[in-house]
């Protein structure tokens, strides 16, 4: 894998820090994009189509002469969203991020994390979604209200981080732990080993 160039569309520290720890520095282009929702279909259609709009959007950077990158440098770019009875991104607000893990207490839910690999200049892409089953404790309204009090809840699919301050209220999980985290690495290292 470290033969190639790497472009990471994205600037979650979760998703940079897992590419270093796998010894890849990548170069960091954010994508640019509107993140709502669409509505074409289930969570994997809708993390699969943001995952691609985030590649295609780098990409167009790179080609534009913009980003100054090596061609067929493979862009990675990745969106989850969480699903109990309706897809759930990011909260916009305290009101949203309350209702979003309210629905999620004491009960299982879905996460879907949808990946695009794009080679730069090439016609040449893979696009996959990974997902996990997640169940939370039945936490109390006070352990809620606790937690909304910190910033974590407001920039992360479903209002938390399996990884942060919410992991003591994850009673299991079926799948992929680096799916929940936004970054499913080896399903990612097997995808760009078909590219």
């Amino acid at each position: 894998m470290n033969e190639k160039n790497y472009v990471l569309a994205s600037s979650s520290p979760r998703r940079i820090e897992m590419m270093r720890a796998h010894g890849l520095e990548p170069t960091i282009i954010p994508a640019d994009i509107q993140e709502n929702l669409p509505v074409i279909g289930g969570m994997n259609e809708t993390v699969m189509f943001l995952a691609l709009k985030k590649a295609k959007a780098v990409e167009s950077l790179i080609l534009s002469g913009d980003k100054i990158i090596t061609p067929g440098s493979v862009i990675i770019a990745a969106d989850t969203v969480v699903y109990k009875d309706r897809i759930m991104g990011k909260p916009s607000n305290f009101q949203d991020a309350y209702k979003m893990l309210t629905a999620l207490r004491g009960t299982w839910h879905y996460v879907a994390t949808g990946v695009a690999l794009v080679c730069a200049g090439e016609n040449n892409a893979r696009v996959f979604t990974d997902v996990t089953k997640v169940y939370f404790k039945n936490y109390s309204d006070e352990d809620l209200l606790e937690y909304l009090k910190t910033d974590e809840a407001y920039d992360k699919a479903g209002g938390y981080a399996i990884q942060g301050y919410f992991s003591k209220y994850v009673e299991k999980i079926e799948g992929y732990y680096d799916t929940v985290v936004g970054f499913p690495w080896d399903r990612i290292q097997e995808e760009i080993s078909k590219l």
